[in-house]
């Protein structure tokens, strides 16, 4: 895929896992389960979360920055799809 907009900025910036509130890259899956886009977010301790997804949905590939929260989720600039961080647990229980 081609999210490296974060893998970037993280080597620009010199950024090391304590700098991170929260930083976790995960598969998105398509209303049949299928394995189909990605999302990344990073959040330092200014508390903006720093996205970047492949749209299960459309296949774009955007970024956006916006305030962090959870549950976290953001809308495709593409479509309009609204993608959720899944939860670790329910990949997990799936792989299983």
């Amino acid at each position: 895929m081609n999210l490296t907009r974060i893998a970037e900025y993280i080597r620009e910036k010199g950024i090391k896992p304590s700098d991170c509130v929260y930083h976790t890259w995960r598969d998105l899956e398509d209303e049949s389960g299928e394995k189909k886009g990605e999302i990344r977010v990073l959040v330092l301790e200014d508390n903006v979360a720093r996205v970047e997804y492949q749209c299960p949905k459309c296949g774009h590939v955007g970024y956006e920055e916006k305030p962090w929260k959870r549950p976290f989720s953001v809308k495709c600039e593409e479509c309009g799809h609204l993608i959720r961080v899944p939860k670790l647990r329910d990949q997990i229980k799936k792989r299983s």
